[in-house]
């Protein structure tokens, strides 16, 4: 049964990312591409702990551009990509990482802030998360 059902639920995106992973941990790449790439989420993390010495959190955008609507850059694998690019920092930064919505567009499309936080601060993530809710942030 799972070896007939593995690929369901997976969208054309998902299978592709699958499969760039497959690719990179294989073993003639794995010293090319992942060991390099762990150095550079070690520079990574080290630069959100500096830069939390200073702040209590860090606010973005989810996405570099705004919402569009469901299906229309399906055929467009680099706007896919694109479209999560700013939520990877905290998962490769190892930080507690939250998204929340902040307004619309003018076609009435959802725009989405992300908050990042300290190492192990989820607490102070949600917190914030709740006084911008309270705030009325989602309205705006």
């Amino acid at each position: 049964m799972y070896r007939n059902s593995r690929g369901e639920g997976f969208g054309a995106e998902c299978k592709r990312r699958i499969m760039l992973g497959t690719y990179v941990l294989s073993a003639g790449y794995y010293e090319a591409y992942y060991l390099k790439a762990q150095k550079v989420r070690t520079l990574i993390a080290r630069d959100f702990t500096e830069a939390f010495r200073e702040v209590d959190a860090i606010v973005t955008p989810v996405s570099p551009f705004p919402a569009f609507r469901l299906g229309e850059k399906i055929a467009d694998p680099l706007a896919m990509y694109l479209s999560d690019i700013y939520t990877i920092t905290g998962s490769l930064a190892g930080i507690p990482c939250m998204s929340v919505p902040c307004g619309r567009t003018s076609e009435g499309l959802p725009v989405g802030m992300q908050i990042l936080a300290r190492h192990f601060d989820e607490a102070g993530m949600l917190r914030l998360a709740y006084a911008f809710e309270q705030a009325g942030g989602a309205e705006l």
